[in-house]
């Protein structure tokens, strides 16, 4: 069928969508029209409301904006902030630098709070669908995780001893599951995994930033898939900010190391095109 053949209605309907209504004069998220939204609705409420189609009962959306806030920043040695920094020396624009920062965010380098909801869904399942104790869904789980060859995601961190963003954030979600707004299946799942990491350890493997965050959005209902999507959110606003101070620096072109240095060479000693030496 060509595109003259089509009606309207076929046309409209190519693509189709159940987040925004918009008509001259008219916008409506998930069906709330957006004078009422900007009126009542926080900046967080609306992801909420962006991603799950209904309006967070307010003690979610004050959970998960702390996990949001906890994750904006970790310096300008993170690869991301790094590489926005040296882009805003480029003459690029600020948003083509936060690009670049944001183009960073894989699965090694901001990945690991989605991978580590996938090891929470996949214990949580082990223990309701496979009549297995909690203790041993994580251990068998972790089993496989090692037998693999890879880390667990969410635990540990190369840089702080203990993460200085766990306690506040579990303490938040402690309360939160308290008061009936948050699942405390997650929190088990990850503080069981903390105990095992410690177990038989001179130094204990607490969840970092990643984990904590992973855990709160677990509990809140957010799909694992949504988890890298809630970090970018989140460091974006850090790569900003990274990105916007070094434009008012003034130098031009900055390079990963600064002048004179240069990287050290590992290649050929010089040799001859003729010779082939």
């Amino acid at each position: 069928m060509s595109t003259q053949d089509m009606t309207t209605d076929q046309i409209t309907q190519w693509w189709t969508t159940a987040i925004s209504d918009i008509h001259p004069g008219v916008i409506r998220l998930r069906g709330y029209p957006i004078q009422q939204l900007v009126q009542h609705a926080s900046f967080t409420d609306t992801i909420w409301l962006m991603l799950r189609g209904q309006m967070p009962d307010p003690r979610q959306s004050a959970l998960l904006e702390r996990a949001l806030v906890a994750a904006v920043d970790h310096g300008p040695q993170a690869p991301s902030i790094a590489a926005a920094r040296m882009a805003a020396t480029c003459g690029v624009g600020l948003n083509s630098a936060v690009a670049t920062g944001v183009g960073l965010l894989g699965d090694v380098h901001g990945g690991a709070g989605q991978q580590c909801m996938r090891v929470l869904a996949d214990i949580r399942d082990r223990v309701e669908y496979s009549a297995t104790s909690l203790t041993d869904a994580v251990a068998g789980t972790l089993a496989e995780i090692r037998a693999a060859g890879r880390y667990v995601p969410g635990f540990g961190h190369r840089f702080h001893p203990r993460d200085p963003r766990r306690d506040p954030l579990m303490e938040l979600l402690a309360d939160a599951v308290h008061n009936g707004v948050a699942d405390a299946a997650f929190q088990e799942i990850g503080l069981e995994i903390e105990r095992q990491l410690a177990a038989g350890r001179a130094r204990p493997v607490p969840m970092n930033i990643d984990g904590a965050t992973a855990i709160i959005y677990s509990s809140l209902g957010f799909a694992p898939e949504l988890g890298r999507g809630l970090f970018i959110l989140s460091r974006s606003v850090g790569i900003l900010a990274h990105a916007w101070e070094e434009t008012q620096g003034g130098r031009r072109i900055k390079g990963p190391i600064p002048p004179p240095l240069l990287a050290a060479y590992h290649g050929a000693a010089e040799r001859d095109v003729a010779t082939g030496r």
